[in-house]
């Protein structure tokens, strides 16, 4: 997936202009950045670095949980074998 800032949509945007507005064109620039950071600003998207370190943050979770669930599994297999070793003792 490719990801385009501000300027490279300004400039897709502008090189699809004919020619005609070749004077305009500055104008034309300035504005469509404009709404497109006015857009942007809308909607609640997260920078690429916040991103970055929340992605950053769910790895050492995951391996966080893999490690409990590992250490779970142990418990539960060394519990199994302590019941099996001495079975309830009934009245």
């Amino acid at each position: 997936m490719t990801t385009l800032n501000v300027d490279q949509l300004a400039q897709r945007f502008l090189s699809g202009l004919p020619e005609a507005f070749g004077a305009a064109r500055h104008d034309l620039e300035a504005n469509f950045r404009a709404v497109l950071q006015g857009a942007a600003g809308q909607l609640d998207l997260a920078s690429r670095s916040e991103f970055d370190v929340q992605a950053r943050l769910l790895e050492r979770a995951r391996e966080r949980i893999a490690q409990l669930e590992s250490r779970l599994g142990a418990l539960e297999s060394r519990l199994a074998e302590l019941r099996s070793a001495f079975p309830p003792v009934s009245d």
